[in-house]
């Protein structure tokens, strides 16, 4: 039996993941296919040992802040070994979606 592939994985904290549900369909679905494609960029960053996308928010290097160009969406992720994860969002788009 082969070993299962390997890869960044991206997860999205509670917060974050409701304000993706309110947000209209098309929207929603663009911030996860951006998310997605976020994964791939920062492994392979990580991986190569290049600068990770966004600004950094702390020391280690492990949270980062980054725009959705384009749209009114604002998010913060953290780097952990294989795994990205989305740990808070704001910006107007995601006001105008009902986060309080």
């Amino acid at each position: 039996m082969s070993e299962p592939r390997r890869g960044w994985t991206v997860w999205t904290e509670e917060l974050p993941a409701d304000v993706m549900l309110d947000m209209p369909p098309e929207l929603s679905k663009r911030v996860v296919n951006y998310l997605v494609t976020l994964a791939l960029e920062v492994g392979s960053a990580h991986d190569q040992g290049r600068a990770l996308p966004g600004d950094a928010m702390d020391d280690l290097g492990v949270r980062y802040s980054l725009a959705i160009e384009g749209e009114l969406v604002v998010f913060e992720y953290t780097l952990h070994p294989d795994t990205i994860g989305v740990v808070a969002s704001r910006g107007a788009a995601l006001k105008s979606a009902g986060v309080r």
